[in-house]
């Protein structure tokens, strides 16, 4: 709750408030503001107090009145473009995905965060990661790896690790065939910019993850939402788009097969075939999405070791489940497309870090990431059963059946609208809109696991949602 203070009136602290959502994208452009009365019962003010508040705001161009409506969160000023032509206005699903890419770097409160989308830190700590930095460290090694600049492709000993890795999941990808990135996100953003031109379809499974839309958006794309289903996506909806005419065609499909952000899901063998045939037929290639990996079984279908990585291209890291700041991740391309996908790697980045790389490859190599995994697993397990416990007991439902790090749940109430609520005491949600290309209202949301087993977050998560109701 706001308080008075000699230094800082109650309208300020409101304004302030408010000023720091819309500047950090958790309020998006077009977003409208809680009526008067309503702040006013929210935050324990007079109404007075709130327009006041929202009268700063729309002096400092941060919001916008609109007549018997109330205020909106004004759009960004469009740049003007260099020819004199009109600038399009930016887009909002990137404004929103920001807010989930803020939270992961700056923490609203001491609280657990639901709405995150990584594990807490206490999860990923480990002795031998510190071993393996000191190994690779040691003697002239350290020289060696850091004054010149590494292999284009990435580290030579860690891409042996990651074939011997992917042929333990029936992916058959050598070590020229694999090149390291700064990343999962930085492996997508190299097959983009190498396969797609600013206007081209691209097929997106929807919901999906909130930043592949704004990064694909922020490309120029044209995005194409495929709904996902429970065995994988709706192959219905692709044939339309492939049968929609050559200038429509789509050029690639992100897919996230195993363990799918938001829902769970992982995907059948049969449609699996079936996916590839229309890929086949169609001639579009399949970007599979594997960050979750370390969380799957390994004999959980994924079209890469169908495919054979013919027409489909493998992605994935290890932030989530190891080092969030040694940022390495990969691709394993087909032989046809590899060159190009390397010089895209090169034009923007030249290399990746060969001394992290080196110590990832010595954990994959000794066993250590393997027994990590399992201990994540087995400590998510428990997580997993408790939160969906509390999740019942308060209400929700789960749209599909547990599983992995996320839960996807219904809460009856317009989920945009509580995020903000829970905002104000101190937790972040994941709003079921941000799943979704063009940000329909929606009663989802998305937790993590390891960060809902805490009864007081669902404690006020009741309160506020019973107080939408």
């Amino acid at each position: 709750m706001l308080t008075r203070t000699i230094g800082l009136s109650l309208t300020d602290q409101l304004a302030e408030r408010f000023a720091e959502r819309i500047r950090g994208r958790l309020l998006a452009p077009g977003a409208r503001l809680p009526s008067v009365r309503e702040c006013a019962r929210q935050h324990g003010v007079s109404p007075h107090t709130v327009v006041a508040a929202y009268d700063q705001l729309q002096a400092q161009g941060l919001v916008e009145a609109r007549r018997q409506r109330g205020f909106f969160v004004r759009d960004a000023a469009p740049r003007p473009a260099a020819d004199g032509a009109p600038a399009r206005a930016a887009a909002p699903v990137q404004a929103d995905a920001s807010s989930l890419i803020r939270s992961m770097f700056h923490r609203h409160s001491s609280k657990p965060q639901p709405g995150m989308g990584v594990f807490p830190p206490d999860w990923l700590e480990t002795t031998f990661m510190p071993a393996a930095l000191r190994r690779v460290i040691g003697g002239d090694m350290l020289q060696e790896l850091s004054l010149k600049y590494g292999e284009p492709a990435g580290d030579e000993t860690l891409r042996r690790s990651l074939s011997q890795k992917l042929m333990g999941i029936n992916v058959p990808a050598a070590p020229e065939q694999i090149i390291t990135t700064i990343g999962a996100t930085h492996a997508l953003d190299i097959v983009s910019r190498t396969l797609l031109r600013a206007g081209d379809p691209v097929m997106v499974e929807e919901p999906g993850w909130a930043i592949e839309f704004a990064r694909l958006e922020a490309l120029g794309m044209r995005i194409l939402p495929v709904p996902r289903r429970a065995d994988g996506p709706d192959l219905e909806v692709m044939q339309r788009y492939c049968e929609a005419g050559e200038a429509h065609r789509p050029k690639l499909f992100v897919s996230v097969s195993v363990l799918h952000n938001p829902t769970g899901y992982s995907l059948s063998p049969g449609s699996a075939h079936r996916l590839l045939q229309l890929a086949n037929a169609h001639d579009f290639h399949i970007v599979e999405d594997d960050t979750y990996s370390h969380l799957a079984p390994d004999h959980a279908t994924r079209l890469c070791a169908l495919d054979g990585l013919q027409r489909t291209i493998y992605v994935s890291g290890f932030a989530k489940i190891l080092a969030p700041n040694w940022r390495i991740g990969y691709l394993a391309a087909p032989p046809s497309l590899y060159g190009r996908l390397l010089e895209t790697k090169l034009l923007a980045t030249l290399t990746t870090p060969a001394i992290f790389e080196r110590a990832l490859a010595w954990c994959i190599d000794q066993g250590q990431l393997r027994r990590h995994c399992e201990r994540i697993r087995a400590r998510l397990d428990g997580a997993r059963s408790r939160s969906v416990k509390l999740a019942l007991a308060a209400g929700c439902t789960f749209v599909a059946e547990p599983a992995g790090l996320f839960g996807w749940v219904d809460t009856g109430v317009d989920t945009d609208a509580l995020t903000q609520r829970m905002l104000d005491e101190g937790y972040l949600i994941a709003p079921g809109s941000l799943f979704h290309a063009r940000r329909p209202p929606d009663t989802r949301m998305r937790i993590n696991f390891a960060t809902a087993q805490d009864a007081q977050f669902w404690k006020v998560f009741c309160r506020l949602r019973d107080d939408l109701r």
